[in-house]
């Protein structure tokens, strides 16, 4: 094992860990961050297909009977839920690291992802949705962070959308459970609903097993002057490697040199996004809040648009939403490395504005009548493959913009802020109008997702910076740093 950097004066070390992981070439450990971390997209995208799915289910259940609005404002409490369990468990990840709130988060989604198959009425209902968002939004600060930081430079981008856009995974299988459970020849659709969110909830189970074999970011323990771990652990993690591969490759940068410091202050925190990276402050939240309209307030109400408007069954709205969610899925696992080889800015900038002109023209053809259920389908379908990508690179974006101290907070605050303005109020408004039944009352909302993600395709080519390739040290300084070797 390595010697641990040294000390100097006024607690001054240096460290080579982030050189040494992001020289890592591609293995079996990097294999296992992505299928236990990135599995949390897989749970969010399950949870949020299902509630669309099943929505006309729960609206026609004989114990539950939710109304069209109900059905919004739950949509809107699973939201409320992950912007408070963002913002709660993304500051205690950046105090108490990223591993121990792995766990944490996971079983808060588990508990009350069963208690929602158990609801009796619509309070009860949206307070399980509100508690099993909070689990999800606090995965999402914390395993975002961890990916970041584990992963190598010159994979992060093309990793980072990919585990991101596994959230469509997740909805693929929540489509194919709502067509086993919503079919009557199978199981009672009054029990078939409920039963899916409890099978949701268990399979965490599996999740909390495979997360038992990750080590804590050798980056968090660096920074908090934990450097003797933090270098046992990547000692660990090369020797691993170094059988898979052989000789590692030498380290194409050098050390940070950082001093001891204590936990990070919110004043900190505010300091750094509204002085020092002021315009990547303006651009997370405007990449977060208008993806998030657009993809919850279309996400949660699809399926009512559907059965409302084409005619389409409850039990069948699966078959619709399967390959919706593979061409979210395909997003950013085909585009995933041009935003490593082309670039951030061009790739999100292209994907964001080709989302918002497609989304619009199909709000026009959708209020025109002219297409049919299998047509609109596919409309959206191409719409997201684009979609897909450009939300996953938000949180890259967000990811890479600010010191690793503040990572997961700064993820929490713009997932949270970007939510609340962007995502709570998306299937309230869908959900309005949509129980109005007028086509050209739905365009406008369409059109209005569309228009925003034409802003944040603007705001992107003009506030958008170069991290391809780059550490995540050189991308934005670690608050510790005290100065670095050219």
């Amino acid at each position: 094992m390595r010697d641990a950097p040294a000390l100097a004066d006024g607690g001054r070390f240096e460290s080579d860990v982030p050189a040494r992981l992001d020289r890592l070439p591609w293995s079996r450990f990097h294999w296992r961050v992505v299928v236990a971390l990135g599995i949390t997209w897989i749970l969010d995208g399950l949870e949020v297909t299902l509630v669309g799915s099943l929505a006309g289910a729960i609206h026609e259940s004989r114990s539950l009977g939710l109304s069209e609005v109900e059905i919004g404002l739950t949509a809107s409490a699973y939201l409320v839920g992950a912007v408070t369990g963002a913002l709660g468990f993304g500051w205690l990840a950046d105090r108490w690291g990223r591993r121990r709130l792995f766990f944490v988060t996971l079983v808060v989604y588990m508990l009350a992802s069963i208690a929602t198959g158990l609801a009796w009425d619509f309070w009860s209902f949206a307070a399980f949705r509100a508690l099993t968002g909070a689990g999800i939004g606090g995965e999402y600060a914390a395993v975002n962070s961890a990916i970041q930081e584990l992963i190598p430079a010159r994979r992060r981008g093309t990793t980072d959308l990919a585990v991101n856009g596994t959230f469509w995974g997740g909805a693929a299988l929540g489509s194919i459970i709502s067509l086993v459970v919503l079919n009557p020849a199978v199981i009672d659709p009054e029990i078939g609903w409920r039963a899916a969110f409890v099978v949701g909830g268990a399979l965490s189970v599996i999740v909390i097993f495979l997360r038992r074999f990750l080590p804590e970011s050798p980056r968090w323990l660096m920074i908090h002057g934990r450097h003797a771990e933090a270098e046992r652990i990547v000692g660990e993690i090369e020797r691993g490697v170094r059988a898979e591969h052989g000789t590692l490759p030498p380290t194409t940068y050098g050390p940070v040199v950082l001093h001891r410091r204590g936990h990070t202050e919110l004043r900190e925190v505010w300091a750094s996004m509204i002085h020092h990276h002021r315009p990547r402050t303006v651009l997370g939240l405007t990449l977060m809040a208008c993806q998030a309209f657009c993809y919850n307030a279309l996400g949660f109400t699809y399926a009512l648009v559907l059965t409302k408007f084409y005619g389409i069954p409850s039990g069948s709205v699966g078959w619709y939403m399967l390959p919706f969610a593979l061409g979210n899925l395909a997003g950013p696992l085909l585009l995933g490395h041009l935003f490593d080889s082309v670039g951030r800015r061009p790739m999100i900038t292209l994907t964001y504005a080709l989302s918002g002109l497609l989304m619009a023209a199909t709000g026009y053809a959708f209020a025109a009548g002219w297409l049919t259920a299998w047509e609109q389908t596919a409309a959206w379908t191409v719409i997201f493959f684009f979609a897909s990508a450009a939300a996953s690179a938000a949180y890259l974006t967000v990811g890479e913009s600010f010191p690793l101290e503040m990572r997961a907070m700064a993820i929490a605050l713009f997932y949270a802020i970007g939510t609340a303005v962007g995502g709570v109020a998306g299937p309230t408004i869908f959900g309005w109008l949509i129980s109005s039944g007028d086509r050209d009352a739905i365009m406008w909302g369409y059109l209005m997702a569309a228009g925003l993600m034409l802003v944040a395709a603007a705001t992107e080519w003009r506030l958008g910076f170069a991290a391809e390739g780059k550490p995540l040290e050189e991308v934005a300084a670690p608050l510790a740093t005290v100065a670095r070797p050219h």
